[in-house]
C-alpha cells in the first residue's frame, strides 16, 4: 500500500508543519513520531529511519516551545559559566555544546561577569526558570563550588570543576594527575628539583596543581622551592620568569619549571629569551592545557593536555543519566603529557 504523499505545498500557506504531517508521510502514528523526535530508545531501526526521512523530506522542525509547555522541560541544557576569555572555560563550553548537539540537546548559556558564589547561584536559578532539562555550572573557584549544593533548581544540576570537591555529582579533569605528569617528567629527566608558577590564589585548579607538584617533589626527596604566584595570563608569567632569572643569579639552582598554564608559560619563555637563558639547555619549561598555539611557541612547548571534548561528552553522559533517573558515578577525565622541545636533561 502506497503511503500518502504530503508536502509543504499541500499544507496551505496558513498552517505550519506538525507531527501529524510527518506521521502521515511516514505511515506511522503521531506517538511514534514523538518518540523519534524526543530520542526515545524503544523505536525499531527501520521505523526510526522512515520517520527521519519524512522529517528531512518535509523540512519539519520540532516546536520546542510547545514541547516545553507539554512536558515541563525542553531538550535544552543550561550552562552557567564565567571567564570565557580563558582557554579552559572556552573549550569546556565548546566541548559541551558539541556533545550536547550530538545527543540532540541545545545549549543555553548564562555568562557571568565573575565567578563569585552569588553570581553563580543567581545564574543557576535564572536558568531553572527557562524549562531546561538540566543545568551545568562551570565553577573553578572555591566559594562558588561550596555554594552549589545549597541550590535546588528542581532539575539535575551538574558541576564542572577542578576536582570533585566533595560533591555528589561533579565532572572534572584530574588536575592532580596532570601536575604529577609534568613534575615527574622533569624529575625523570634528571633535574634535582622543579620550580612552580601557580595560578590565582582562589582557583581550585591552581590549588590542585600546586598540591600535587609539592607531593611529587616530597615523594622524590627533592627540595621544594618557593612557589611563584601568577594569574593565568602571559604578563604574570613574564614576571615569574624574571624572578627565576634573579634566583639563578643569586646562586639558587633553577633548571626546571612547571608553569600552571600555557599562557603564563609563554610569558616565562619570553622573559628567559630576553635574558639570554636558553630553553631547554639552561632551563626546561612545562606548561598546562595544550593550547592550539603550544606547538608553535619558540621552542614548541612541552605541556599537559586537557581533553575538553571528552569532558563535554562526560558531562552530557551524566546529564542524560540523571534525566532518565539512572545513577552514575563519573570518573575524572585523564590528562596527557605532550612532550615537545622545551624539556631536556639538565646541562
Amino acid at each position: 500500500m502506497d503511503r500518502p504523499v504530503v508536502g509543504p505545498a499541500d499544507l496551505g500557506a496558513t498552517r505550519s508543519l506538525g507531527m501529524a504531517d510527518v506521521a502521515a508521510r511516514a505511515g506511522v502514528s503521531h506517538q511514534t513520531v514523538s518518540r523519534v523526535v524526543n530520542g526515545h530508545p524503544n523505536v525499531a531501526v527501520a521505523t526510526r529511519k522512515r520517520v527521519l526521512e519524512a522529517i528531512a523530506e518535509l523540512g519539519y522542525r520540532p516546536n520546542s516551545a510547545a514541547r516545553a509547555l507539554a512536558t515541563g522541560s525542553s531538550r535544552t541544557i543550561g550552562l552557567a559559566i564565567a571567564n570565557v576569555s580563558q582557554y579552559g572555560p572556552a573549550q569546556t563550553l565548546l566541548g559541551l555544546e558539541q556533545a550536547g548537539r550530538e545527543a540532540g540537546y541545545f545549549l543555553t548559556v548564562s555568562v557571568l561577569d565573575d565567578d563569585s558564589a552569588g553570581n553563580l547561584v543567581e545564574a543557576v536559578e535564572r536558568l531553572a526558570t527557562q524549562s531546561v532539562a538540566a543545568i551545568v555550572a562551570l565553577s573553578t573557584y572555591e566559594a562558588a563550588v561550596r555554594a552549589l549544593p545549597e541550590v535546588n533548581p528542581r532539575v539535575p544540576l551538574i558541576a564542572v570543576q577542578a576536582d570533585r570537591g566533595g560533591q555528589d555529582l561533579a565532572v572534572w579533569v584530574d588536575q592532580e594527575a596532570g601536575a604529577a605528569l609534568a613534575t615527574r617528567h622533569l624529575l625523570d629527566l634528571g633535574h634535582r628539583t622543579v620550580h612552580h608558577v601557580r595560578g590565582p590564589a582562589d582557583a581550585l585548579e591552581a590549588d590542585a596543581r600546586e598540591r600535587r607538584w609539592r607531593v611529587e617533589l616530597e615523594s622524590a626527596g627533592a627540595p621544594v622551592p618557593r612557589v611563584l604566584h601568577g594569574d593565568w595570563w602571559p604578563p604574570a608569567g613574564y614576571l615569574a620568569g624574571r624572578e627565576l632569572i634573579a634566583r639563578r643569579r643569586g646562586g639558587e639552582e633553577v633548571t626546571a619549571v612547571f608553569v600552571a598554564n600555557d599562557q603564563m608559560a609563554l610569558g616565562v619563555l619570553s622573559a628567559l629569551d630576553e635574558a639570554g637563558v636558553r630553553v631547554p639547555e639552561d632551563i626546561s619549561v612545562v606548561g598546562f592545557d595544550d593550547v592550539p598555539e603550544a606547538p608553535y611557541y619558540l621552542p614548541p612547548l612541552t605541556t599537559v593536555r586537557q581533553d575538553f571534548t571528552a569532558l563535554g561528552r562526560r558531562v552530557v553522559q551524566v546529564v542524560l543519566a540523571r534525566i532518565s533517573g539512572t545513577s552514575i558515578q563519573p570518573e575524572p577525565v585523564q590528562p596527557h603529557l605532550m612532550v615537545r622541545s622545551t624539556t631536556a636533561p639538565p646541562a
